[in-house]
C-alpha cells in the first residue's frame, strides 16, 4: 500500500518514543528518539525547518516511516540504542567497533577463592578487575598470581571434593597448596588471596624487587632456565605497572574520552582509569556524516559504548556537553546501580588529561589516516592510472569474468566485481555454462555475458517501474569496464556478447606472458604497454588472480558434489542403508553386477522388490525369473 503521508503526520502521537525511518527497499535508514513524537517527526518533513545536508539527504530517500510509543524518555533512550544496534542504519552516527575486553575474576564467595579470567561481569559474589586491553598481559598476570601466591587453579569444588582426587602436579611443583587434600586451612589460604589482591589493586613495587632479587640469583647459580622464567614473569607484571603511572589521587573509577574528527573520519580515544590508576586506553573508529558535530558524535558514541560494555566508572569526562546529558547519566546510573555522572572539564589536572586523550586521538587518527592515503593510492590511484593508460574517464566499477572446467567438464563461470579499486564481494556471480557441450571457453564467456546483461536489463526496466534506482538491483548495476582474463579473442567475444544484447561498454582483455604471469592490458586491437612497478599493473593482477581464484573454487565445489554422487544413488528403492548395505556386501560395482537376485535377497534389508529393482538396474531393466515363491 502506498504511505499516506498526510494522514500519518497527523496522527503522530503526543507521546515518548522512538521513530524509525525506511528507505523504498524496506532498509531502515535512521533511527532516533522524541520526547514528543508528533512535534520531532513532523520537524523532518517541514520545508521551513533549517536542516544538516546530512539530514537533507536521509529525507530525501525516507519513503516511509514507523513510531514506536514508550511510557517515558529513557525508555525511548534504551530502545533507540538497541535499535540502532540492531539495524545499523547508514544515517546515524556508527560505532564501527565491536570490542570486548577482558577481566580478572577472584571468586571470593568460595571457601578457597580462584583467580581466573572473564569476558563479562556476573551478578555474582566474586570481584572483578579491569577492563583491560591486553589479554596476553592479562593471561601472564593470572599466571603469575597463581605462581607468587600458590593460588589453585582447578575448578574443583571445595570443600565438597577434598580428598576425592590426588593432588595435580601444580602441587609437587610447589606451586599449590593442595586444599583439596585439606594441606592448608581457609584462612591461611584466604592470606595468600588478600596477597594477590594487593598486587591487583597495583602494589607492584615490592613484588618487582623480590623478583628481580630472585632473577639474580638464579643467574648467580647458573640456573639460566629460571632467570628466564622469571624474567617473563617480570616484564608481564611490568607491562601491567606501566600502564598505572597516570594516578589520580582521588582514587575514582573514571573513563575519559577524546575525539578527534577530519571529514567523514573521526577516532574516539578512551583512558580507562580505574581506582585512580590508567589501566588501559583503546581507541574507536566512527561513522560520521558530513555536518556532524563533536557534540552529535560524543552523544551517539557514549550511548552505544555503554549500552554494551559490562563495567560502568561513577564519571565520565567528554571534551563537550552532549545533548540529552542528563537522561542518559540517569540511563547509565540505573544501568551501573551507582551514580554515573557525565562531566566536561574545564580547567585544572582533570582538563589536562582530557586534553591528552585528545591528543591521543589525534595522533591516531593521523597515523591511520596515512594508511588510507597508502590505500587509496593503490585502490582510487590505481584505477585512475588505468584509466588514463586507456583513456576513460570516471572509471569506478569493473566486472571480470573467467572459465573453469577440465575437459569440458562441469564448465563454470566466474564474475568478480572491484568498485574504487577493491572487491566488492556481495556483488561477485557465479555461473554455470548450460548451452555449452565441451571445453569451449569463447562459447561460454559469450553465453556467460549475454544472460548478465540481458538479466541487467530486464532488472534495471523493473527497478525504474518501481522509482528505485539500480543499485537496489542484483544485475543492474552495469560496470564502467570490463575485464576479461584472455587477449584479443575474448576481447572481441565479450565485445559481440555485448553487441547482441545491445550494451555499449568497454572491454579490456587481461594479458598473460608465456609463464601465466600478467604481461599487460589489450584494448581496442592494440596491447597496452604497462609499468610493472605502477599500481595499476599490481591491480590487474589482482583483479585476474582473484577472478581466476573464483572460478576455480566454483568448479571444485561443483566437481567434488559430483564425485561424492555414487551411481547407486540411482537406483529406485535403495536409500542409504541399503547402499551400506551393498557395499559392505559385495565390496565394489563390478562384483554388484555380477550378483543374482538370490544373492541379494540374503541381504538382511532388502526385500524381493529391492532386490529385483537392483538387479534390472544393472542388466538393463530386465526382470529375473523367480520361483512361485518367490514371485512379488
Amino acid at each position: 500500500m502506498e504511505f499516506d503521508w498526510e494522514k500519518e503526520l497527523k496522527e503522530l502521537p503526543d507521546k515518548p518514543g522512538v521513530y524509525l525511518m525506511h528507505d523504498a527497499m524496506d532498509h531502515i535508514i535512521y533511527v532516533g528518539k522524541a520526547i514528543v513524537l508528533k512535534n520531532r517527526v513532523r520537524q523532518y518533513f517541514r520545508k521551513s525547518t533549517k536542516k544538516s545536508p546530512k539530514i537533507e539527504r536521509m529525507v530525501s530517500q525516507v519513503a516511509w516511516f514507523e513510531t514506536i510509543v514508550v511510557d517515558s524518555e529513557a525508555e525511548a533512550l534504551v530502545l533507540e540504542c538497541n535499535l540502532i544496534k540492531e539495524h545499523r542504519p547508514k544515517y546515524n552516527t556508527m560505532l564501527k567497533d565491536d570490542k570486548g575486553y577482558p577481566y580478572i575474576r577472584v571468586t571470593v564467595g568460595e571457601a578457597f577463592p580462584r583467580i581466573m579470567l572473564a569476558r563479562r561481569i556476573r551478578k555474582d559474589d566474586s570481584k572483578y578487575y579491569g577492563p583491560y586491553t591486553n589479554v596476553t598481559a592479562v593471561r601472564d598476570t593470572i599466571s603469575l598470581t597463581h605462581k607468587l601466591f600458590r593460588i589453585r587453579d582447578c575448578a574443583r569444588k571445595l570443600p565438597e571434593d577434598i580428598g576425592k582426587e590426588r593432588p595435580c602436579l601444580n602441587y609437587h611443583i610447589h606451586q599449590c597448596d593442595a586444599p583439596c587434600q585439606g594441606k592448608i586451612t581457609p584462612e591461611e589460604y584466604r592470606k595468600h588471596i588478600k596477597k594477590a589482591q594487593d598486587f591487583l589493586d597495583g602494589k607492584y613495587d615490592g613484588l618487582l624487587a623480590e623478583i628481580e632479587q630472585k632473577m639474580q640469583q638464579a643467574s648467580e647459580r647458573m640456573d639460566f632456565e629460571a632467570a628466564i622464567a622469571l624474567r617473563e614473569q617480570y616484564y608481564s607484571v611490568q607491562r601491567l605497572s606501566e600502564r598505572q603511572k597516570l594516578s589520580d589521587v582521588n582514587g575514582e573509577n573514571r573513563d575519559l574520552v577524546g575525539i578527534a574528527v577530519e571529514g567523514e573520519d573521526a577516532i574516539v580515544q578512551i583512558f580507562f582509569i580505574r581506582q585512580g590508576k590508567l589501566i588501559g586506553r583503546d581507541h574507536f573508529h566512527v561513522r560520521v556524516a558530513e555536518g556532524d558535530d563533536n557534540r552529535e558524535i560524543l552523544s551517539g558514541f557514549v550511548k552505544q559504548f555503554y549500552s554494551g560494555t559490562p563495567f560502568m566508572p561513577s564519571e565520565i569526562f567528554l571534551p563537550a556537553e552532549i545533548e540529552d546529558e542528563d537522561l542518559i547519566s540517569g540511563w547509565l546510573s540505573a544501568k551501573a546501580g551507582h551514580k554515573v555522572t557525565i562531566r566536561v572539564p574545564k580547567i585544572g589536572e582533570k582538563h589536562r588529561l582530557m586534553e591528552l586523550a585528545e591528543q591521543n586521538a589525534k595522533i591516531t587518527l593521523d597515523r591511520d589516516r596515512e594508511k588510507i592515503r597508502r590505500e587509496e593510492a593503490r585502490t582510487k590511484g590505481a584505477v585512475k592510472e588505468l584509466a588514463d593508460l586507456i583513456g576513460l574517464t570516471d572509471v569506478v566499477r569493473m566486472e571480470a569474468y573467467d572459465i573453469s572446467n577440465i575437459s569440458g567438464f562441469a564448465s563454470v563461470a566466474s564474475m568478480v566485481v572491484y568498485e574504487n579499486g577493491k572487491p566488492k564481494r556481495n556483488d561477485y556471480r557465479k555461473f554455470r555454462i548450460k548451452t555449452v557441450v565441451g571445453a569451449n571457453d569463447y562459447a561460454s564467456l559469450k553465453e556467460v555475458l549475454i544472460r548478465r546483461f540481458a538479466h541487467g536489463l530486464e532488472e534495471t526496466r523493473t527497478l525504474e517501474e518501481k522509482g528505485m534506482p539500480a543499485e537496489y538491483g542484483k544485475f543492474a548495476n552495469f560496470p564502467d569496464l570490463i575485464l576479461m582474463d584472455g587477449g584479443r579473442g575474448q576481447v572481441n567475444i565479450a565485445l559481440e556478447a555485448l553487441e547482441e544484447v545491445g550494451v555499449d561498454i568497454p572491454v579490456c582483455g587481461m594479458v598473460k606472458d608465456d609463464n601465466h604471469r600478467t604481461r599487460g592490458l589489450f584494448y581496442n586491437n592494440i596491447e597496452v604497454p604497462m609499468d610493472t612497478s605502477g599500481e595499476a599493473f599490481k591491480l590487474i593482477t589482482r583483479i585476474q588472480d582473484e577472478a581466476h581464484r573464483f572460478a576455480i573454487t566454483f568448479h571444485r565445489d561443483l566437481r567434488s558434489k559430483e564425485q561424492v554422487h555414487s551411481i547407486l544413488d540411482d537406483i529406485p528403492g535403495v536409500g542409504p542403508k541399503r547402499r551400506k548395505a551393498l557395499m559392505r556386501t559385495f565390496g565394489g560395482i563390478d562384483a554388484l553386477k555380477a550378483a543374482g537376485v538370490e544373492e541379494l535377497l540374503a541381504i538382511p534389508e532388502f526385500n524381493k522388490n529391492a532386490a529385483i529393482s537392483v538387479y534390472a538396474f544393472f542388466h538393463d531393466g530386465e526382470i529375473p525369473d523367480l520361483p512361485d515363491d518367490n514371485e512379488v
